[in-house]
Parts: C-alpha cells; sequence; structure tokens
C-alpha cells in the first residue's frame, strides 16, 4: 500500500486529511506548524490540522523549522511514498522533496500560475477576479513553481469572502486530490509546466494591506473588507483609534464629500465616502478594545456620538 505523510495547518486542509482517511490510504505522519497563542488572552491553540490528525488517530510532527531539524530526519526516517501537503506553511527542503520515490505534491488554492505564494484566495477577492480554483501540482524547491497535474475552477461570488472561498476550496481540493491520487500512484497521471509569462504572486497580508485607503473605489474597498474577512480583518481610525470594519457593502449613492466622510447614519447602518465620487455602507464593525458588533449595535452603544461629517482616516 502507497505510504502518505501528509502535511498541512489550517482549516483548509483538514477536510483533505480526512479524505486520505476515509478512503483508505496509509498516513504514516501528519506534520503542521506548533500549536500558537491565540486571541488577546494568548491561548496555546493547536492547529486545526492537529485537532483533525488526533481525531483519526494519526501521529503528529511539529516542526518550528523543517530545514536541519530533528523533526525533518524523523520524517525522512519514515521513506513515504508520497508527501501531500496543503497549505502547510513552511518550505519543503530539498533532501525532503527528494525522498519519496512517487514526489512530493501540493494541493494550493489558486489556479496556477496565478497566485504564487501564501495568501492567494485573500487576493485573488481584493484583486476583484471572478475565479478562482484549485491546482494539484508537484512540488519543486521554487516557491509553487513546479508542473501542473490537475485544476478544478469555481465562481468567486459577489458576496464571498475568505472564510466562505476556504471552505468551497478546501471541498474542491479535497474532491479534486480524489480523483487525481490514482493516477499519481499509477504512474500515469498528466504533467503540464508552468507559463512564466503569467504568474502572478500572492504573498502573505501585511499590515499595510489591511489599512483601508478611503481615496479607492467602492468596489476597491469592499473587495479589500471581503478579502480580509474574517482574518486579518481590514481597519481604519476614527479620532486617532482603531475601527476594524468586518462586514461592508456597496451603495448607489453618490457624494462629492471628501473621502471617509459619514454621509448618512441610519438606525442599523451608516455609510461613508470613498474615492471617485462613491459609498459604502458599513454593517458590522469592531471599535478598539471591543467585540465585533453590528453597525445597529454599535450605533446604539459606544458609537452614539458618530455625527454626519466625522472622518475615518
Amino acid at each position: 500500500m502507497t505510504s502518505i505523510i501528509f502535511m498541512g495547518t489550517p482549516a483548509f486542509s483538514a477536510p483533505i486529511l480526512r479524505m486520505l482517511v476515509e478512503e483508505g490510504y496509509k498516513v504514516k505522519a501528519v506534520v503542521t506548524q506548533p500549536d500558537r497563542p491565540v486571541g488577546r488572552k494568548k491561548v496555546l491553540t493547536a492547529p486545526p490540522v492537529k485537532e483533525e490528525a488526533i481525531q483519526l488517530g494519526l501521529p503528529v510532527i511539529q516542526p518550528n523549522k523543517l530545514k536541519g531539524s530533528e523533526e525533518l530526519d524523523q520524517i525522512i526516517a519514515l521513506k513515504p511514498d508520497l508527501i501531500i501537503t496543503a497549505a502547510f506553511g513552511q518550505i519543503l527542503p530539498k533532501e525532503l522533496l527528494e525522498v519519496p520515490e512517487l514526489g512530493c505534491i501540493n494541493v494550493h488554492a489558486s489556479l496556477l500560475p496565478a497566485y504564487r505564494g501564501g495568501a492567494p484566495i485573500h487576493q485573488a477577492i481584493i484583486d476583484g477576479q471572478s475565479k478562482t480554483g484549485v491546482t494539484i501540482m508537484y512540488m519543486e524547491e521554487k516557491l509553487d513553481a513546479g508542473d501542473i497535474i490537475s485544476q478544478s475552477e469555481i465562481s468567486i461570488e459577489h458576496t464571498d469572502d475568505t472564510g466562505l472561498l476556504f471552505e468551497k476550496l478546501s471541498a474542491i481540493g479535497s474532491e479534486l486530490l480524489k480523483e487525481t491520487l490514482p493516477s499519481i500512484i499509477a504512474k500515469t497521471n498528466s504533467r503540464t509546466k508552468q507559463d512564466d509569462t503569467k504568474v502572478t504572486f500572492a504573498k502573505n497580508i501585511s499590515r499595510e494591506q489591511e489599512r483601508i485607503d478611503w481615496n479607492n473605489s467602492t468596489l476597491q474597498i469592499h473587495n479589500q473588507i471581503r478579502g480580509l474577512h474574517p482574518w486579518p480583518v481590514a481597519y481604519t481610525t476614527l479620532d486617532g483609534q482603531v475601527v476594524k470594519i468586518w462586514k461592508a457593502d456597496t451603495t448607489s449613492i453618490q457624494t462629492n464629500e471628501k473621502p471617509g466622510t459619514v454621509v448618512k447614519i441610519e438606525s442599523d447602518y451608516f455609510v461613508v465616502q470613498t474615492g471617485k465620487s462613491g459609498t459604502i455602507r458599513i454593517n458590522e464593525l469592531q471599535p478598539a478594545g471591543k467585540k465585533k458588533m453590528s453597525a445597529e449595535d454599535y450605533l446604539r452603544g459606544v458609537g452614539s456620538k458618530l455625527r454626519i461629517g466625522d472622518i475615518f482616516e
């Protein structure tokens, strides 16, 4: 029986691991990132893939950094026939890439060669793309540059955010891998080199990308907000205090106020000026030091002093 080592970290990866076990593949070990402090109270929390592996009764390896580690030696000693990664979060060193007879394959959440890197789902939404998908590819030393084995495409809806698209692409990736694995194991699969002239990148989201520039168009800001929902969340400032914007929507209201200006306030939402005379409706937000809340709760409470003419920056 083909032996597999699975490497993944976030919730995107967990259903893929479960599929492998349910399909009867021999998963020798699961490699994931170390437990990390989460939230304001910094509670040490296991990655979703670790939790899934424990439920499935699989051994877990958590290297801080693979290259030169004892964990790397441990993985190599297992002599897997195939290594499968899905949003693992670390580069695989050359000595590991050379171990499996069937190679190392990756389930990547974009239609390569578009959006190589660690944040392909976020970036596709932020950029206003109408479609994305999943690519199963061979891994090599260069980031996400290996030959393509198979792909599956999906439309990005106006109502999609990163959380929703993660769930959709995880399901698609799991199904695509299930369909593709038999040919990989039989060595009958196709492989297509990526077109280097069409390469784009999606680096991990920076703090700078999280800040809303109100001079941008309504659509750009809307895409930024949903592309950063539910993590790491877009933000702005009001009177020098950070305000996270969790949910918003486009509007048809046109004014000529300064970008960032509050131009309308209703009982359950308020509207902010964007660039090019556009506006955006704020539906859910999180003032500094508070939990996220609906705009209605905000306007009844901590935001009760918000007035037309106030400016977000």
